[in-house]
């Protein structure tokens, strides 16, 4: 499906405020990198998990909560 053809205003919003940020550093991926690395520090949590949280049992029985993360 063309990008264009589907309206979602929560997938323009994240991908307007993506843009913001990126903007910022001049879409360098590596200072927005960094920028991303230095706010995990000062929050003291990950912002970016590179792999999901296991579901617990009554999650993973959701249809919606168990499809994103089927591989």
């Amino acid at each position: 499906m063309n990008e264009q053809s589907v309206y979602d205003p929560i997938v323009q919003e994240v991908r307007r405020i993506r843009d913001e940020h990126a903007r910022q550093f001049n879409y360098d991926l590596n200072a927005i990198s960094e920028d991303y690395m230095a706010r995990q520090i000062q929050e003291g949590s990950r912002l970016v998990r590179l792999h999901p949280d296991k579901l617990s049992a009554s999650d993973a029985a959701h249809p919606m909560l168990a499809a994103k993360i089927s591989p």
